[in-house]
């Protein structure tokens, strides 16, 4: 089974002043449960307008903080027990969204090469490296509370999906839903002229 990575610029202030401290384009990390990118979760800002409230989201990639964003997304093959256990881990945090917070803090933590590990608060990458964990994969033998956004795809388990527009990655998916059904029932067509095909020539060698 697969779980994805997604690092995503979204353009924001808060995304160009992470980019100063750690020299990398695409600051925001998520992990979703789908290559659609429909089961998609992190740590981030509650409302697109005030980037200070923040705690853990599911995100709509289809969202207006999004719309521009540029991205590159990469692949983890698990076994089915971990998915499950990552998953599991993910909607028991969903539940009780409300106890979770962004840990801000944490971010000087990461600059200063200091652990700052606070009860039920998260950093993106922090999240979805603690996420990971619990799959067995590890990051860069980090803990998690340093782990930036790049550490995430340094794994010998990780893939590389795609990079570019992530608007444009979301189409191709779609895309790829919709054809799936046209290519089954062209093979089902097949299928059914052979079939009577074979009928045919029975009928005609048994008379």
């Amino acid at each position: 089974m697969e779980v994805y990575i997604i690092l995503t610029d979204t353009g924001t202030i808060f995304t160009r002043l992470l980019k100063m401290f750690t020299k990398h384009s695409l600051n925001h990390a998520s992990i979703s449960f789908s290559n659609y990118l429909e089961d998609t979760y992190s740590f981030g800002r509650k409302s697109h307008y005030n980037p200070f409230i923040g705690g853990f989201v599911k995100e709509n990639m289809n969202g207006k903080l999004f719309e521009q964003a540029t991205c590159a997304i990469y692949s983890c093959s698990i076994s089915e027990s971990a998915y499950t256990q990552m998953l599991e881990v993910v909607q028991e945090m969903e539940r009780q969204q409300q106890n979770y917070k962004y840990n801000f803090i944490g971010l000087f933590g990461v600059l200063f090469n200091k652990r700052i590990n606070r009860e039920n608060a998260y950093f993106c990458s922090e999240f979805v490296a603690t996420i990971l964990n619990r799959g067995g994969i590890s990051c860069k033998n980090k803990p998690a509370c340093l782990v930036k956004p790049n550490d995430l795809i340094e794994s010998e388990n990780v893939r590389f999906v795609y990079e570019g527009k992530l608007q444009t990655y979301l189409l191709q998916q779609r895309k790829t839903t919709e054809q799936e059904p046209i290519e089954d029932t062209l093979k089902t067509r097949k299928l059914l002229t052979v079939d009577t095909i074979y009928l045919k020539l029975s009928k005609t060698i048994a008379s």
